[in-house]
């Protein structure tokens, strides 16, 4: 995958299939560190250990319509390839949360992205479903929620496209924002 919110948007999708209705998403910029760190966190049936440990092979997928599963093995592999690494933490039950780390100076980390655009396509293509974005940088922090989202729109809902494209349009603006202030 060329960028992380095509990460975001293929790792969200297994979240959605394993049933979770909170999906929470946060990307963490350290530049002091030189790291970005991306974790994805669900409420969703969560795996055993053993399902885990096999969850990062190409060739294992939970999937009956295909025979690989390639979204954790190429986070893993983009991660890697930056200089990072990849966790994953899950127990029946009780949800799953996958951490890829990225050497942010390393040459092949990948870019952003879309980052707007693939939340709030997730976001309204999921009504149901509530989502979570945090960006950090340094001290300074963005949080989109479609919680408070919903509760302002009232009647009006979130899978309407003109408010889809609202919510792109704010989370941009904000993450600019968020990317144009001094790091503390």
């Amino acid at each position: 995958m060329k960028d992380i919110a095509l990460h975001i948007m293929d790792i969200v999708q297994n979240s959605i299939s394993a049933g979770a209705t909170l999906i929470i998403t946060a990307v963490l910029e350290d530049k002091v560190e030189d790291n970005l760190i991306l974790i994805i966190s669900d409420n969703g049936r969560g795996m055993d250990q053993e399902t885990v440990m096999k969850i990062t092979d190409p060739y294992y997928t939970t999937r009956t319509t295909r025979s690989v599963g390639l979204g954790i093995p190429l986070l893993r592999h983009s991660a890697g390839q930056a200089g990072g690494g990849l966790k994953i933490t899950s127990s029946p039950g009780q949800g799953t949360s996958i951490t890829a780390t990225f050497r942010r100076s390393h040459f092949d980390c990948p870019p952003l992205g879309d980052i707007p655009g693939v939340i709030s396509l997730l976001a309204g293509c999921n009504p149901s479903l509530d989502f979570v974005y945090r960006h950090v940088i340094g001290k300074s922090v963005y949080v989109f929620d479609t919680m408070e989202i919903k509760e302002v729109l009232e009647k009006v809902p979130i899978s309407d496209p003109a408010v889809i494209s609202y919510m792109k349009e704010m989370i941009g603006e904000n993450l600019e924002e968020l990317l144009l202030m001094p790091e503390t």
